[in-house]
């Protein structure tokens, strides 16, 4: 999900992340487990081998991320929409303008890509969208077949990129060009950077590491993320390899906890500002209420659930959602029902958790008799336990479970498989 924040100040950042390794941190209680040929440290974690681990995992969770702009799901969509679009193709072939730029902004509104620029030979013909990482390259066709543009497109906006690395990493992200931080990200003192090592911010030591990246259309970028050095202590393990499950796990806890919080408050003001609810609940008309949630879910929110005066009014949504988020419905200063919504389905958190982090997930309703509703690790996983190593297929992973939140209400079980090596 590609979002435009607002970046907030060095000292106010790190304060977040601190406590967020703070809360979320631990040694952990995952068994120990013998060395693996993870390309990560995995003797015992010292002084120095605990930090270079966490590190090292969270900057291959960082490049995920990225990897995101260049191959995947959201890149292949973005580009079949282009393809697809009769009147970006009309308007090219009869060289119309202002024809090009509305397709262009029409391609920009669908949420599916950040950035369009449409060139025939030399000659820009459209470059909307702001600055923005990992260009996406293709030919459009026309009606005769033949190529009759190319075209960049981008689905990481800079500030997005930046805001889900941040989440997800529980770091802070600097883009640098020439010795310069760009795009709002973290302001690192201006001059040349080694790839990796150590740097002061406020007093605060941080470790850091870095990798190549590509701006929007063209040109260089070097993504830095940083943690700071004394909090990577909480993840630490008695060997390498606990010290990244342990990491992993907190990673994997944070792509939930995302579904639960800021995201949905754009959506929770959405739903207790929209009229046609608000009229149908204080009515207490369940076919009005049904009506005005199917508005609603068409945009982002995937299961709605309204009540009034103890009733349930009407529930609509897909069958296996998590993370639900409850609030109030008032009007004229008075409560008049309530709503639990929701913005991730179990399909989504999966997605999520394979392609940002290279995580497989199991998800089992009523936990006292476990019953499998979502698996990414392929048929017949067969027993798995809490923690510890599973095997599957010849492939080993370690064992992280996620106790998370079913709708409307109740446990819902995710057991998260770290794949071991990891890579």
């Amino acid at each position: 999900m590609v979002r435009r924040v607002a970046m907030g100040s060095i000292a106010a950042r790190a304060v977040v992340v601190l406590a967020l390794l703070a809360v979320l941190g631990g040694c952990g209680s995952t068994p120990k487990a013998g060395p693996a040929a993870t390309g990560l440290p995995t003797s015992s974690s010292g002084a120095a081998g605990c930090p270079a681990t966490v590190l090292q995992a969270l900057g291959l969770v960082v490049r995920k991320v990225y990897h995101e702009g260049v191959s995947s799901e959201r890149t292949a969509t973005a580009q079949h929409l282009i393809a697809a679009s009769a009147p970006l193709r009309e308007a090219v072939e009869s060289a119309n303008a202002p024809a090009v730029r509305a397709a262009a902004h029409a391609l920009l509104a669908s949420g599916h890509m950040t950035n369009l620029r449409v060139m025939r030979g030399t000659r820009t013909l459209v470059n909307v969208g702001g600055p923005a990482l990992a260009p996406i390259r293709g030919t459009l066709i026309g009606a005769a077949g033949v190529p009759i543009a190319t075209y960049a497109t981008s689905v990481w906006a800079d500030n997005g990129f930046v805001a889900e690395s941040d989440g997800i990493a529980h770091g802070l992200v600097a883009l640098r060009v020439n010795g310069h931080s760009i795009a709002g990200s973290l302001a690192l003192a201006p001059g040349r950077l080694p790839r990796e090592g150590t740097l002061t911010l406020k007093h605060v030591r941080y470790r850091y590491t870095s990798f190549a990246a590509e701006a929007f259309p063209s040109g260089a970028v070097r993504v830095y993320l940083l943690i700071p050095l004394h909090a990577t202590a909480a993840l630490c393990g008695p060997n390498g390899e606990d010290t990244l499950v342990n990491t992993l796990s907190r990673v994997a806890g944070r792509i939930y906890a995302g579904e639960t919080g800021g995201r949905t408050l754009a959506q929770i003001r959405r739903v207790q500002h929209d009229q046609g609810l608000l009229r149908a609940v204080t009515q207490r008309n369940p076919a009005a209420t049904r009506l005005a949630i199917e508005g609603l879910l068409n945009q982002h929110i995937v299961r709605l659930r309204v009540s009034a005066g103890g009733h349930l009014l009407s529930d609509v949504g897909g069958p296996y959602v998590l993370a639900p988020v409850s609030a109030p419905l008032r009007l004229g200063g008075r409560t008049i029902g309530s709503f639990v919504l929701s913005i991730q389905d179990d399909e989504g958190y999966l997605r999520l958790a394979r392609r940002l982090a290279g995580l497989h997930v199991l998800m089992y309703m009523n936990p006292a008799h476990p019953q499998l509703v979502k698996n990414s690790v392929g048929p017949a996983p067969g027993a798995v336990p809490a923690s510890g190593p599973y095997h599957y297929r010849g492939q080993t992973f370690r064992v992280y479970t996620l106790h998370a939140k079913a709708f409307p209400s109740g446990p819902l079980l995710i057991r998260v498989l770290i794949p071991i090596p990891y890579s």
